[in-house]
């Protein structure tokens, strides 16, 4: 896959895999990398890669970055060959980053809306521990699979979910039922809220910071 990649250090010994949303690309959350403001004893890859090309349903076929297809707004069937599809081409990023040193348990999967749909998607059913998962404005995709699918090695990743409270492309409804799921299949929810729509705020930035800093810097 095509991605961009930026180091806050020269030899970094932790990974972030962040996938951007429906319609942007790779480039979409550079900026969020000196915003997190890490300490520079704590070096990390950011890894942004770019999203297939493909027709999205809701947007009248047009063909745009997307990690999978959407049928309708608000719900309903869910494009299940499509999520997989990128599901594994996270799994190849995460393969790369080993090539390169990084052990799986310091890579971190982080997402935007659709891109954290593929974060929790993948993460939740891969082989190896994870280092944790920021999943940002999203909801769980394919859940109704999840409990026969997730994987003994990441059932205690810690998980990093946060919202808009105004959000009106995913309502925050969505967003609590995954939350309930996740918490009723066992798994440990950091659950946050911030006065935004379907964006990024300040305070969701110094809150994933901290995480962070608390995940990557043991």
């Amino acid at each position: 896959m095509e991605t961009i990649e930026i180091a806050t250090g020269p030899g970094p010994d932790a990974s972030i895999i962040w996938l951007h949303g429906l319609g942007a690309d790779g480039r979409d959350f550079e900026p969020i990398v000196p915003e997190l403001g890490l300490p520079e004893a704590l070096q990390v890859r950011f890894v942004f890669p770019h999203a297939p090309l493909r027709a999205v349903t809701i947007n009248q076929g047009m063909r745009m970055r997307a990690w999978y297809d959407i049928f309708e707004l608000g719900g309903g069937p869910e494009d299940e060959a499509g999520i997989r599809a990128s599901q594994q081409l996270v799994e190849t990023l995460i393969a790369a980053e080993n090539k390169k040193g990084i052990r799986s348990q310091r890579i971190v999967l982080a997402g935007f809306s659709q891109g954290g749909a593929i974060a929790l998607q993948t993460a939740l059913r891969y082989s190896a521990p994870l280092g944790a998962v920021l999943a940002l404005s999203t909801y769980l995709p394919l859940h109704a699979t999840l409990k026969k699918e997730m994987t003994e090695a990441n059932r205690q990743v810690p998980l990093f979910m946060a919202h808009g409270l105004y959000d009106d492309v995913i309502p925050l409804a969505r967003a609590e039922q995954s939350r309930k799921v996740l918490a009723e299949l066992g798994y440990r929810v950091q659950w946050h809220t911030y006065p935004m729509a379907h964006s990024v705020h300040p305070a969701e930035i110094a809150d994933i910071s901290r995480f962070l800093v608390e995940i990557l810097g043991s």
